[in-house]
């Protein structure tokens, strides 16, 4: 399932970003109010975690944009205005759930995946597959026409991402925050370099450029290509 983490304390937005990662959520982060809204009207997500205190839009004025747009997504507020007061707004705006902080993350999970369970969906799929390749979330492996495959940590967590996001280009930027880390300072062409990697290991040893699983999308990014 596709969360949208919209919090501007970049430190905490990255544990909590990994914590739902490591939960098998696909996870985007923004880190204003308006970079959140643009995301929220234009992606598909089944939840959204947004933080009250945003700078440009705050957080309740973006529930209220989504909902006047017809957006129904469930949106769980954070904050540190957790008073009754401050709650009641937060729920008159349009939101589904309002956790204080500071909070368990016990909790967050707990508070999300109970807001998920009303669209009736399957939080994620034990294994992801495309092209002949499937990466088991749980057993952390990866095989290639039912032969295993052996990945460094960085190159699974490649994979796992490019996977997640079948047929969605992903920026060199976008592929350095959710594997590298957001704070990252990565030399040379470190995203180059590891692609190259994934490509030996889980290409056909015919394959050409144009029929990599892999695509190179120039100026752009990567993609992985749909089974």
């Amino acid at each position: 399932m596709r969360i949208l983490l919209i919090e501007d304390e970049a430190r905490l937005a990255n544990i909590i970003q990994r914590l739902l990662r490591s939960e098998r959520f696909d996870v985007d982060l923004a880190l204003t109010g308006n970079e959140g809204l643009d995301l929220a009207l234009t992606g598909n997500y089944d939840a959204l975690i947004v933080d009250r205190m945003l700078p440009g839009i705050e957080g309740l004025e973006i529930i209220r944009q989504l909902r006047a747009d017809g957006v129904a997504t469930p949106v769980l507020i954070l904050t540190a205005r957790a008073d009754l007061p401050e709650r009641v707004e937060g729920l008159n705006a349009g939101a589904d759930d309002y956790l204080g902080k500071p909070f368990a993350f016990e909790e967050l999970l707990a508070r999300l995946r109970a807001l998920l369970r009303r669209i009736d969906r399957p939080i994620a799929p034990v294994t992801l597959s495309a092209g002949g390749i499937s990466l088991n979330l749980d057993q952390h492996t990866v095989t290639r026409q039912g032969d295993p495959v052996d990945l460094t940590q960085r190159e699974y967590l490649l994979l796992e991402t490019l996977m997640r996001n079948q047929g969605r280009v992903l920026t060199r930027d976008e592929l350095l925050e959710r594997v590298w880390g957001y704070d990252a300072d990565p030399q040379g062409n470190v995203v180059e370099l590891y692609i190259h990697y994934l490509r030996r290991k889980l290409d056909a040893p015919s394959a050409t450029a144009a029929s990599s699983l892999i695509r190179t999308v120039r100026g752009v990014g990567y993609q992985m290509m749909v089974s």
